[in-house]
């Protein structure tokens, strides 16, 4: 690994080592405080967006974003979700006549909220340990492919898009979040393959899925000429390059939880 690869990788671990208690113990503490942690997020995401995105309106399209994410998030309604989602979509479309990124600002109105949506629907139906689950995974994902991308290197992903990222780094996520998927059903003791095996199973297909994310963001950003989506966390870019796949796989893995959570019960 090159000096100043090594050296992003330490800066990169030491941010997470930082952040990655204060999340754990949120989503353990309490479910007002899971709330406070995905509203929080939101915020952060839509200002972000609403910056990240060249327009003449930030505040406005940031307020409209955090809007739709907190009624999904609080009200936990999908019919509230609908049609917060609807009048927001209007607003912006109204808003944004003229604008030469009108496409993503709408865009920012579903992807923001149905990502933290699903986070908190995974808490609110199944608990904090299945948070857990899921955080750890994802986290394993960028962990994997980055180690296993930056050592193998080898053909690349998607170069139009994302020069950086190489199959042995999906496949190195897709392998470290198995792994860690196990390794998180064993320590609340579901460890046993028969119990196990559905989420090993899961977070296999949901490595893709949160790889996809991350190549969707990379897409925005090449788009707009970034190289990160902003510079507030140290090592890791902005907030949506620490997110992406996460807010992306989440209303996936609310769907297969649905689906396949009764067979390991």
């Amino acid at each position: 690994m090159e000096n100043s690869k090594l050296k992003s990788f330490f800066i990169r671990l030491l941010t997470t080592v930082i952040m990655v208690p204060v999340v754990v113990y949120m989503v353990m503490y309490s479910y007002t405080s899971v709330y406070i942690l995905a509203l929080f997020g939101s915020a952060l995401l839509s200002w972000e967006w609403a910056t990240m995105v060249p327009n003449k309106k930030s505040a406005f399209y940031a307020t409209t974003y955090l809007f739709v994410a907190a009624t999904a998030t609080i009200l936990g309604s999908v019919e509230a979700y609908i049609i917060s989602g609807v009048l927001a979509l209007l607003l912006v479309w109204a808003k944004s006549k003229g604008e030469e990124h009108r496409k993503l600002l709408l865009l920012g109105v579903p992807y923001i909220s149905i990502g933290f949506w699903a986070i908190v629907e995974i808490y609110t139906l199944y608990g904090a340990q299945m948070v857990l689950w899921f955080l750890f995974m994802v986290w394993g994902v960028d962990i994997g492919g980055y180690i296993f991308g930056s050592l193998l290197k080898g053909p690349k992903l998607a170069p139009k898009i994302s020069p950086n990222k190489t199959w042995a780094g999906l496949f190195g996520g897709m392998i470290l979040a198995m792994f860690v998927s196990y390794g998180v059903c064993w320590f609340f003791d579901a460890g046993t393959w028969s119990n196990a095996k559905f989420y090993v199973y899961m977070s296999a297909f949901l490595a893709v899925i949160a790889q996809i994310g991350d190549l969707i963001e990379s897409a925005i950003k090449r788009h707009l000429g970034l190289k990160d989506s902003s510079n507030m966390i140290p090592g890791h870019g902005g907030i949506f390059d620490r997110i992406d796949g996460l807010i992306f796989a989440a209303p996936f893995a609310v769907m297969l939880l649905r689906n396949l959570v009764y067979f390991v019960e």
